[in-house]
């Protein structure tokens, strides 16, 4: 392998890991029936955990343009997370509680 190879594979080890360095986790508990927080500020590639601190199973779906995702029913004590890799709003809710709601807006 030529030093410049060598070199250009350090580069880019660095560069991936500085991008995971900046990225951040967002945690939105789920109790009583509704998300800790109406609206959430998040950088493109953060991660975003919603965790059910409820007695009853949630499912939190998006079908945003931004990210699209169903997480599935999941049940107390239990968290399940999505990394946000698309800049945009973000509108999720859940399929068990239509009444929750919250905005995920992902800023470039």
């Amino acid at each position: 392998m030529t030093p410049f190879r060598i070199l250009a594979l350090a580069a880019a080890a660095l560069l991936s890991l500085a991008g995971a360095a900046s990225a951040a986790e967002h945690v939105v508990v789920q109790k009583g029936k509704a998300f800790s927080a109406n609206k959430l500020s998040v950088k493109l590639g953060d991660t975003v955990k919603f965790l059910n601190e409820d007695p009853f199973s949630h499912n939190v779906f998006s079908l945003s343009d931004a990210k699209s995702f169903d997480l599935g029913s999941y049940g107390q004590g239990l968290a399940k997370s999505i990394t946000l890799d698309k800049a945009g709003t973000v509108e999720v809710e859940c399929a068990v509680h239509p009444d929750m709601k919250i905005l995920i807006e992902v800023a470039k």
